[in-house]
């Protein structure tokens, strides 16, 4: 027995390897399947950028156009650079005007051709992710320049008006107060959308668009919050939805340090195809893991659709098959910001003490992983008296647990867009519980085979269980079956499948290709 709370060893790494048993199908599908995202993302990497007059992206038009004259399967790096050298040009955006006046058509080349053309794509590439090196190095240099947040865990808020011009002061205002990690939640339906806006953006509905020139802007402005502050603050954004591997890369170019990016969640909760996430999530963490991007999963999301007591296992599976997806795709254990959330309904009896088993579990399963706690926001009311002491009760969970990450409640959660003044509030009291009991995790030991032992115990072994079964059957078949978060998702249905090819046998990406070797 180990740790404080006297888990089975054995029974952990069942767990594990139960988890690499129902995971490995699902990394064989996305190492042998391309989607147009991914392709999208490897030309963004080779110097694509900018949209046409109707603010669709040229990296857009330019992939449409090879997949309407050769298909998606073969990769769009080959036929793009060889069509760039038969008109004899040297820029990729330029080609892709031309492809989109229809005056060039694109071919699978053979033979020299194709040489050729797999070595400038390459070449192409390479500089792309060589200037995403180079932001991580930036990163370091800052970090070891103003410092890290003295406490643990960080302090995480959120801040979206749906004007970047309004989000930067009001992000500011929040590093001053005490936030160590600004997330910047993207608009209403972006998820959805099958390219990246571009440009500053000032209307978006219940958060702000995620572009290139939106992260620019944030992470310039948090730089200047870090100078005046003397610690570093992290800026989040969402690398999720239609548009996956091509948040991750922008995020690497525009220097971001978090991302949410999740296995499962758009799957489950946005319809898009099994297969389209599972492909798309693979290369993303490919792109995090060599930009050192902290990644936030999103188990919380479950537990707003099924009860967070019967479906516990559920959360705990989910956060193991993150974790191989994660490590497979070469993300270090310090970079998986595991989700779980308390969500238990308060009138439940031992409620407190059902989410501290909750989260000591997740924390002793994943003893380096820095973890995100998410705050109650499903049995939040319109009482904000009660809405804060349910917070408070959440931070100091937190605190008694030893979290990594800590999203900041707001006493109006899911009730109205949060005021300034909320979370100032709400601010206040996170600084007081972590600075009264920020400590209390070295202290705080459960009872021998007490409740809370017991509680968490039940809960791996019935996670266990569940991996068995999904073993037996395939994690496509149980998501299909509604498994997680009680939603329902086949494999051959969704949004975006339309946009996922089988690879051919002369399938090229430069940048996979470039990932998957040592850095």
């Amino acid at each position: 027995m180990t740790g404080k709370l006297g888990l089975d060893p054995a029974l952990v790494g069942r767990a594990r390897e139960l988890a690499r048993r129902a995971g490995q199908p699902v990394v064989d599908l996305a190492r042998s399947h391309t989607t147009v995202s991914v392709e999208r993302a490897v030309l963004r990497l080779a110097g694509v950028s900018g949209a046409d007059p109707d603010g669709i992206p040229w990296v857009n038009r330019l992939v449409d156009a090879v997949v309407a004259d050769v298909g998606l399967g073969h990769g769009v790096a080959v036929p793009v650079f060889d069509a760039l050298a038969r008109e004899g040009l040297s820029d990729v955006t330029l080609l892709a005007q031309k492809a989109a006046a229809g005056s060039v058509r694109f071919a699978v080349p053979s033979g020299r051709a194709a040489t050729a053309a797999r070595r400038a794509s390459r070449r192409a590439v390479a500089a792309g992710i060589r200037r995403i090196d180079r932001r991580r190095a930036e990163r370091d240099r800052l970090v070891r320049r103003f410092g890290d947040p003295a406490q643990r865990p960080w302090i995480y808020l959120i801040v979206a008006t749906g004007d970047i011009y309004e989000d930067i002061p009001q992000a500011q205002a929040a590093a001053r107060a005490g936030a160590d990690v600004i997330a910047v939640i993207r608009s209403t339906g972006q998820s959805l959308l099958d390219y990246v806006p571009e440009g500053a953006t000032r209307e978006g509905f219940a958060g702000t668009y995620a572009t290139q020139e939106n992260f620019r802007l944030m992470r310039a402005a948090l730089d200047s919050s870090s100078r005046e502050l003397g610690r570093y603050v992290r800026l989040t954004n969402y690398a999720s939805g239609l548009c996956m591997p091509e948040m991750a890369t922008l995020a690497g170019l525009e220097r971001l340090d978090m991302m949410l990016n999740d296995s499962m969640y758009g799957i489950l909760f946005r319809d898009i195809n099994p297969i389209r996430t599972f492909v798309d999530q693979r290369f993303s963490r490919q792109v995090h893991a060599r930009a050192g991007i902290i990644i936030n999963t999103g188990e919380d999301n479950y537990l707003t659709t099924a009860d967070a007591v019967d479906e516990a296992h559920t959360v705990t599976v989910s956060q193991l098959l993150n974790e191989f997806f994660a490590h497979e795709a070469g993300l270090a254990d310090w970079q998986l910001g595991l989700g779980h959330a308390f969500e238990i309904n308060p009138d439940v009896s031992e409620s407190l003490r059902l989410e501290l088993a909750h989260a000591l579990l997740a924390r002793e399963l994943f003893p380096d992983a820095p973890l995100k706690w998410m705050p109650p926001t499903k049995h939040m009311t319109g009482d904000v008296f009660r809405g804060n002491l349910l917070d408070g009760f959440f931070n100091l969970v937190g605190a008694m647990t030893g979290q990594g990450i800590l999203l900041v409640g707001m006493m109006t959660e899911a009730v109205v867009t949060p005021w300034l003044s909320d979370r100032d509030i709400a601010l206040q009291n996170v600084r007081y519980v972590l600075g009264a009991a920020g400590g209390l995790h070295e202290d705080f030991v459960p009872a021998s085979g007490g409740f809370i032992q017991q509680r968490a115990r039940r809960v791996l072994g019935e996670a266990v269980d569940l991996l068995e079964r999904i073993g037996d059957q395939s994690l496509l078949t149980a998501i299909a079956e509604g498994t997680f978060g009680i939603m329902k998702r086949p494999a051959d249905r969704g949004k975006g499948l339309d946009g996922v090819a089988r690879h051919e046998g002369d399938y090229y990406n430069p940048a996979t290709e470039i990932l998957e070797q040592p850095a």
